[in-house]
């Protein structure tokens, strides 16, 4: 069905035509109806389903213009909420709405003045969004649509004390949406409170794409630096994105791999603004070749054409495994991701493998000084050995 059968106003269609989509995904073809039906949604997707018009452009379509903020959308991360106010002012261009973006990181200035000036449509990280609001800048009466992007990671952030005191500001006659890829209890009871008898809609992918070929590579864990360096110098790569689990992991790890010669940017929570994007512009245009970043700075991020991944630290959430990995191989290219196990990973690794419901081949790599291997099962040992030639 294309988007001209749902129902969409011709400004939205106009939007999202000159965007260049033509068709719908499964989100935007089951939620699409459903929001301009008025009803309130559980959105269980990830990123990269197309979620953000499945709720933008509804919205854009029921919103018409008035001047006054009816429409909020909370977003975990600085660089969500300018990717999804970006995505409603491209949807939104052949109407008179007005978006503006409220985060941290940046002066006040150019957002009390959007404010001052009148704008429909609110897209904010949480913290900020309750600073203009307790200066009496940012008002919430008039609020028709709340939508809570990406909530497991508000959550992952400690954010659903500040989102909670959001949504008492907000009008209790609302359309509320929930997006979140995994629903753990704490965002099921969240969603008990904030939404009105939702409509769940379930979108996702619990295996990797077959584009992307993906395998463990056990090693002890003091050993995990010289590895990343063996793969990277092994490997033919175009770009590579390692991922870890924290903060001062991913600084070490960029600090390692540029003293190792690598072109290396690095991307996490406590950069600034500044420092975000000109790692994500380096790293898109090629001044650096490998980017380093936690799972909450990298969720959502627009980048193409990542032909490696390499998960330094496992995952927290097994989930998370096929979302990190889907950052390659997208658009039918093909991909490669590696993933470091340390016996302490045994546990983590089950959940994953009973997530996709698939065993993930464990690769040793020749000639390598290996402290062990009992991570790799000896009767398998020579076929890994093979598998790992065969990619490189």
């Amino acid at each position: 069905m294309p988007f001209s059968k749902l129902g969409l106003s011709h400004g939205a269609l106009q939007g999202v035509k000159a965007a260049g989509y033509t068709d719908p995904t499964p989100i935007q073809l089951r939620a699409i109806p459903l929001v301009l039906a008025g009803r309130d949604i559980i959105g269980s997707a990830q990123t990269g389903t197309g979620k953000t018009a499945a709720f933008a452009l509804p919205i854009i379509t029921k919103l018409g213009q008035h001047g006054k903020l009816r429409a909020l959308i909370l977003e975990p991360t600085r660089e969500l909420a300018a990717q999804v106010e970006t995505a409603f002012r491209d949807y939104g261009r052949f109407t008179d709405l007005r978006a503006v973006v409220i985060y941290g990181g940046v002066g006040y200035g150019a957002q009390e003045k959007a404010l001052r000036e009148g704008v429909d449509i609110v897209v904010a990280t949480p913290g900020r969004l309750l600073d203009h609001m307790e200066q009496g800048r940012c008002k919430l009466d008039h609020i028709e649509f709340l939508i809570l992007d990406e909530a497991d990671r508000m959550l992952d952030m400690g954010f659903l004390p500040d989102v909670k005191r959001i949504i008492d500001r907000c009008p209790a006659r609302r359309q509320t949406m929930l997006f979140s890829a995994t629903v753990p209890p704490e965002i099921a009871t969240l969603a008990q409170w904030a939404l009105k008898n939702p409509e769940t809609i379930e979108i996702g992918r619990r295996r990797p794409a077959e584009t992307i070929r993906h395998a463990l590579y056990p090693v002890a864990d003091d050993q995990r630096d010289e590895l990343v360096i063996e793969l990277l110098e092994r490997t033919e790569y175009d770009s590579v994105l390692v991922f870890c689990r924290t903060k001062d992991r991913a600084d070490h790890v960029a600090a390692m791999l540029h003293r190792s010669g690598h072109l290396v940017a690095v991307l996490h929570s406590n950069r600034t603004q500044s420092e975000r994007e000109q790692a994500l512009r380096g790293f898109r245009d090629g001044r650096f070749e490998v980017l380093v970043a936690t799972d909450i700075a990298a969720r959502g991020l627009d980048i193409e054409d990542i032909s490696h991944v390499i998960n330094y630290d496992m995952p927290q959430h097994a989930e998370d495994y096929v979302h990190r990995i889907g950052r390659t191989g997208r658009a039918l290219a093909t991909g490669n991701a590696f993933t470091i196990m340390t016996a302490d990973d045994k546990k983590q690794v089950h959940a994953i493998e009973f997530f996709i419901g698939a065993s993930v081949p464990r690769v040793k790599i020749d000639n390598f000084p290996y402290k062990y291997t009992t991570l790799l099962d000896p009767e398998a040992e020579k076929r890994m050995r093979t598998m790992g030639r065969r990619r490189r």
